[in-house]
């Protein structure tokens, strides 16, 4: 059906459909993320206009591709009750054309539209997200403010006779520069003997450059230094793979990543359940064009009511917030990452087509 003059029609009609949608959802992203960031950074000591533009710029690829699956279903929606309304269904199938002919197109763009979101919009999306994150504690450290990151990290080392632990408010640079740093030193029967607080602590080949470090010890007056090193053991790859978010990681690095965090013994959970979700993306944006088929090829001819278009769009919002939420499960372990990314893609595509045979065939 694709290759046929009709196909190639309904192809076009769903591609343009889908580019307009994209401008719009992005603008609209633009606008108020702009706003949201003005509103929380415009009194920095670094905060600048073209830095805020640039810090909008990036962040919205990421932004965007969580708005993916939406967009795909109002697509659908659109593009069908377009063409059910101008009776171009009504002859298409008047002529013989089944329903899983016709939605041939509209399938072939959804998975086209999750494979553009895998090579080229996630890894603008990895990449943004750093280079926001970086220019927002830049910012911050300028102004003096900490950056908290959505989980405190923490780190255990044992250097020779010394058992470390390494605390911090946010992370930048993939894990291996921390900011607002606490490191507390364990004698060898477990007494502390040393807490160290610094600004910034960066690690290097076999130490931790400490910034802006005070150092306290039991019974004695606090000191202040302006640098400091620990020596350390972690390697730099520990270290990204232990701290790094996997929402920053390309999806062609995640299997690299992934095997990197095994051989240290590093939970790969998240990062496993990342890449599966990935993967099976295109095929939860066949899953939205099929639900969205179900509540609107029939829209002209029976003359279904608004509330089965909105039972469309709930049912929608209902797959993407299973999808989530099963997705969070795999990330702390609780589900397997492969049955937490693909078991609601394919019940979802299972209902869908059922309920389009259903329609069809009775």
């Amino acid at each position: 059906m694709i290759h046929t003059t009709l196909g190639r029609y309904f192809f076009k009609r769903y591609i343009i459909t889908t580019f307009w949608f994209f401008v719009g959802i992005m603008s609209i992203i633009f606008l108020v993320d702009f706003s949201e960031t003005t509103s929380r950074m415009s009194s920095l000591a670094g905060y600048s206009l073209p830095g805020a533009l640039f810090m909008t710029a990036v962040r919205l690829p990421l932004i965007l591709q969580q708005t993916i699956p939406f967009i795909t279903l109002f697509v659908g929606m659109t593009v069908l009750i377009a063409l059910n309304r101008r009776y171009e269904l009504v002859v298409t199938r008047a002529a013989g054309v089944s329903v899983w002919q016709f939605m041939g197109p509209f399938v072939t763009g959804a998975l086209l539209v999750g494979l553009f979101v895998l090579t080229v919009l996630n890894p603008l999306a990895a990449w943004g997200q750093r280079a926001a994150l970086d220019l927002e504690t830049n910012w911050r450290e300028a102004a003096g403010v900490t950056r908290r990151s959505q989980t405190v990290p923490w780190l255990r080392q044992i250097s020779g006779n010394e058992d470390t632990i390494i605390g911090a408010k946010a992370i930048v640079d993939d894990g291996t520069m921390l900011v607002d740093v606490v490191l507390i030193h364990f004698s060898g029967d477990g007494r502390v003997i040393l807490r160290q607080d610094a600004q910034t602590a960066k690690l290097e080949d076999g130490y931790w450059l400490l910034k802006g470090v005070t150092e306290s010890r039991p019974g004695e007056v606090s000191t202040k230094l302006d640098t400091a090193r620990v020596r350390t053991n972690l390697k730099q790859e520990f270290v990204q793979q232990r701290l790094s978010q996997p929402e920053t990681v390309a999806f062609f690095e995640l299997s690299e990543k992934i095997a990197i965090a095994k051989s240290f013994g590093v939970s790969t959970k998240a990062l496993e359940t990342q890449f599966h979700s990935l993967l099976s993306l295109p095929f939860l944006l066949v899953a939205m064009t099929l639900i969205a088929a179900t509540v609107t090829l029939k829209f002209s001819r029976f003359a279904q009511s608004s509330s089965v278009i909105l039972g469309g769009i709930i049912s929608g919002f209902m797959l993407y917030v299973v999808t989530v939420l099963v997705k969070a499960f795999g990330s702390s372990g609780v589900v397997p990452p492969f049955i937490a990314a693909w078991i609601p893609v394919v019940v979802a595509m299972a209902i869908g087509a059922t309920v389009l045979l259903h329609q069809e065939d009775g």
